[in-house]
């Protein structure tokens, strides 16, 4: 499977014939370049948010998905199996209302391509529910990880989240970029909580992988992408 880090919590997936695009942000409210490329699936873990759900900027006719609307035992959606976990955002922001925005109008979303199973957190800004953990425990190989803390879900409640779910890769997401307009932290405070060995900073926005060069069961790798838009 290839995957492209576009920007905050934006990624293409592709395998199978399929390409698959999460949470694509608005740009110029978002600070990022419009991704102006096709798929054929797009993920969305809200429809409120501009920072996750605009997919104007997609090319073709992809078809779109609200993971917050998915039965709760989730869909298959152009061969795809989705699961939403219903989340929430912050509830200290009382302007969401005035917005017209839910403070619960948000959710994970596991997802399986290229044989591979992969789990985006969404926008969630709180402990993960330890119903979700166990859910999920041993059920996901790459884990889109928020690590920006601000608005997001803490890094000692993530810390937990991953031992819990034991993914084997995680890649960090939602952290502070220059082009970004979100006050939130550089991924360098995740990516500091692990041993050097642990880690692998890559110069580029893609990376490949398969369920044959996954670490092995019981390990697990940081791999840092570079934000392309």
């Amino acid at each position: 499977m290839k995957i492209k880090f576009y920007a905050h919590a934006s990624f293409r997936f592709e395998a199978d014939g399929i390409a698959v695009i999460t949470d694509p942000y608005t740009p110029g409210k978002s600070g990022f370049e419009p991704i102006n490329e096709a798929a054929d699936l797009v993920i969305m873990s809200s429809r409120t948010d501009d920072f996750h759900s605009d997919p104007s900027h997609i090319e073709g006719s992809p078809t779109l998905v609200n993971a917050l609307e998915l039965p709760s035992e989730g869909a298959v959606v152009c061969g795809i199996p989705i699961r939403g976990f219903e989340a929430y955002e912050s509830r200290t922001f009382d302007f969401q209302a005035e917005r017209g925005r839910d403070a619960d109008a948000n959710a994970l979303y596991h997802f399986t391509l290229g044989g591979l199973r992969v789990l985006h957190m969404g926008d969630l800004g709180n402990p993960v529910d330890p119903a979700q953990l166990a859910a999920l425990a041993g059920q996901v190989d790459i884990l889109l990880a928020l690590t920006g803390e601000h608005a997001t879900i803490a890094l000692d409640d993530l810390a937990v989240a991953i031992d819990a779910i034991r993914p084997r890769i995680v890649i960090p997401m939602h952290y502070w970029h220059e082009r970004g307009v979100l006050k939130i932290e550089k991924v360098d405070q995740f990516v500091k909580r692990y041993p050097a060995e642990q880690v692998t900073l890559l110069e580029t926005s893609e990376f490949e992988i398969t369920p044959e060069t996954l670490p092995s069961a019981g390990e697990m790798r940081v791999v840092v992408l570079q934000q392309a838009r």
